[in-house]
């Protein structure tokens, strides 16, 4: 006969059954849970905080490098006003620029050199500077790629030889010949632009190269325009194409601020967007990019800086072409460096004004130094390209 179960037994089963089935943490379980959460916590907290300060670090650069840039375009305009045949100290730059903003009287033996020769100059140059710099940045953002700058692709080219057919056969000057430039720097970039037109963007590698080739077609135009030119056609052209401040002028000087003003701030506007274009067209449309519209909003405008400023001091050679890199190296990798590249090309045109103005027994165009030193940094880039190495 089988025994009766204790009751022991049968009140402890149940207890069993739900424990197996739902099975009680021990402290020590939730003790370790709770520690693993702390950790991970910490660990956020921690790559928040390095964040920041990343962020912060980045920031500060950039104003740093945003600042002595600025301060080294003010002193590099000083010194261009200050040196040359005489000395002029900061003071008498002030009591000219006094006299000249409230309309009184000229400062005998200094108004006329400061504020008629040296003053546009200056001015000149730097706007120039500016719009050459900008230019070249947004082509080489855009078509990532180093060596699409303006300089390479045709779109110079094509001011260059409107300017040598105005002025060797058309006898034009002035402002009616910067218009005409204009006009033929923005024909050309629109001819580049069609003929590498793909897929319902322009193509990098079909734009360089369409634009290359153009270039060297419209070159041989320019040269053989020069040919039949006289001799003092001739010399004027040279003059202009070698890019020159020598006849820089007040008149000249507000049709480029405008155009660097407008079409610089159009860029800033645009500057997001242009920057996504880094990534490549697909990722740019995933983030939410229009890129064509942006492409072409962006070329057009850096087209219409490149044009005018061609117009107003001629082509000088390479100065779009540097501007972009340094101020990538001085910004950092990754960053968008397009408004610093303005400010370095001003700075480049500045620096070379002086080196061509104080050159020993001769006075030479500020082209011919730019050339001097684009001209070297091509080919080292070009060689490292070629071995594969990261310019």
């Amino acid at each position: 006969m089988a025994k009766p179960s204790s009751p022991s037994s049968s009140a402890s089963s149940p207890v069993a059954h739900a424990s197996s089935q739902f099975p009680v943490r021990s402290i020590a379980d939730t003790t370790s849970q709770a520690a693993i959460t702390a950790t991970v916590s910490d660990d956020e907290a921690l790559i928040a905080i390095r964040l920041r300060r990343s962020r912060r670090r980045e920031h500060l650069r950039s104003a740093a490098v945003t600042t002595l840039l600025l301060v080294l375009l003010v002193a590099l305009a000083y010194v261009d006003l200050a040196f040359g045949h005489e000395l002029y100290s900061f003071s008498d730059i002030v009591s000219v620029a006094e006299a000249k903003l409230a309309g009184g009287d000229p400062v005998p033996g200094l108004s006329f050199v400061i504020a008629e020769l040296r003053a546009p100059r200056v001015a000149v140059g730097a706007l120039c500077g500016l719009a050459f710099g900008l230019a070249g940045a947004t082509f080489q953002h855009i078509l990532r790629n180093i060596m699409a700058s303006p300089d390479i692709i045709g779109i110079t080219a094509g001011a260059n030889t409107a300017a040598a057919f105005g002025i060797v056969v058309l006898g034009l000057s002035g402002l009616r010949l910067s218009a005409f430039a204009l006009i033929g720097g923005l024909a050309t970039a629109a001819l580049v632009i069609a003929l590498a037109w793909e897929g319902g963007t322009p193509s990098i590698g079909k734009l360089i190269l369409m634009g290359i080739g153009l270039a060297a077609a419209l070159n041989a135009v320019s040269s053989w325009i020069l040919i039949r030119a006289d001799q003092w056609d001739m010399q004027s052209a040279q003059r202009w194409l070698t890019g020159s401040l020598a006849d820089a002028a007040w008149p000249q000087v507000a049709p480029i601020a405008v155009v660097v003003i407008v079409a610089g701030l159009a860029l800033t506007a645009l500057n997001p967007h242009v920057d996504m274009l880094r990534f490549g067209p697909k990722l740019a449309t995933g983030l939410g990019v229009r890129v064509a519209r942006t492409q072409i909003a962006a070329m057009l405008l850096a087209v219409v800086l490149l044009s005018a400023a061609t117009a107003t001091s001629g082509p000088i050679a390479f100065v779009a072409f540097l501007s972009g890199p340094i101020a990538a190296r001085l910004a950092g990798p990754g960053k968008p460096a397009i408004g610093r590249a303005g400010i370095v090309g001003a700075c480049l045109v500045l620096a070379s004004d002086i080196v061509a103005q104080h050159l020993p027994q001769a006075h030479v165009p500020v082209g011919v130094v730019t050339s001097l030193i684009g001209g070297p940094i091509l080919v080292i880039l070009m060689i490292r390209m070629a071995r594969g190495k990261k310019v």
